[in-house]
């Protein structure tokens, strides 16, 4: 494992170019639950800064985890009883030790409240969840950046208050002195507001949790916006370049790889390649995203 790791550190940089995140930055990391694995605004932030910018080789490392929070807390019959949510507590410091990274972006807050009302027990879990994640990062000398939660649409009336729980969570994690925030929260559910006086129906999630790719793409323009210090007009056409869907397909290749080389104890998970294999087949698609955005 350490060859792997050595490897991964010091070997080939054939990664994303650009100034996006600031020339002292080359390894980036996403944290999250399922909707950071899901991936997409992560995919998007890396293709917009391929397009955009030039300069020193940076990599795009996502290590989220479905179902996964910084709280602790599971629901009881969680996943129907076969395993209770994964606990970042678990993993972080597998994660931080073998990815080395620069700047930590995390996004959690979704699953910590385990769709129940506001609780002040619950709410303190998170809480304490979210510093201890700030301590340990930022004790490594690592630059981290925290994200606010995406919206919860209710869709069945069984989490009728959960919006709110979200928008505690987020407000909250705003205002923390002199921390890095970057609220997706709050402009998404401008969005959301806006779009369902044009047609009630419309929905960002089909099942209230997971946002689809108009919702990825608010995330990615907020944390366009917030490093390129910028405003991103054309956000919504990212998905549109090229390279697209092949940088797609290396980053469900290496986001795999990544989660089988530092562990974790989430069960029905994809078994990613071995990194060396894997990093063997990101090069080949490495060249065809290069020869498309000639």
């Amino acid at each position: 494992m350490r060859g792997i790791v050595f490897f991964l550190i010091f070997g080939i940089s054939f990664f994303a170019h650009g100034q996006l995140f600031g020339p002292q930055i080359q390894r980036v990391l996403f944290l999250g639950n399922s909707i950071t694995y899901g991936g997409a605004y992560v995919q998007m932030v890396d293709a917009y800064a391929r397009l955009h910018d030039s300069g020193t080789p940076i990599e795009i490392m996502n290590l989220g985890l479905p179902s996964e929070t910084v709280s602790g807390l599971s629901e009881d019959g969680h996943a129907g009883g076969r395993f209770p949510r994964p606990d970042l507590h678990e993993r972080l410091a597998r994660v931080l030790d073998a990815t080395k990274p620069d700047l930590v972006i995390a996004c959690y807050g979704m699953n910590d409240g385990i769709y129940q009302p506001l609780d002040v027990s619950r709410f303190q879990k998170y809480k304490d969840g979210i510093h201890w994640l700030h301590e340990q990062v930022e004790a490594r000398g690592i630059r981290i950046v925290h994200l606010t939660p995406t919206v919860y649409e209710d869709k069945k009336g069984q989490s009728p208050e959960y919006a709110q729980v979200l928008d505690a969570y987020s407000k909250w994690l705003k205002k923390q002195p002199r921390w890095e925030v970057i609220d997706s929260h709050f402009p998404m559910k401008k969005y959301l507001q806006k779009m369902k006086r044009k047609d009630p129906a419309f929905s960002l999630a089909t099942d209230g949790v997971h946002i689809g790719d108009l919702g990825h793409g608010l995330v990615a323009r907020e944390i366009i916006q917030y490093f390129g210090k910028k405003k991103c007009e054309d956000w919504d056409q990212i998905p549109q370049y090229k390279f697209y869907e092949v940088l797609g397909q290396e980053h469900r290749l290496i986001k795999d790889a990544w989660l089988r080389l530092t562990g974790h104890l989430r069960p029905d998970m994809k078994v990613g390649l071995p990194m060396e294999e894997a990093l063997k087949q990101k090069e080949g698609l490495e060249k065809q995203i290069q020869e498309l955005l000639k």
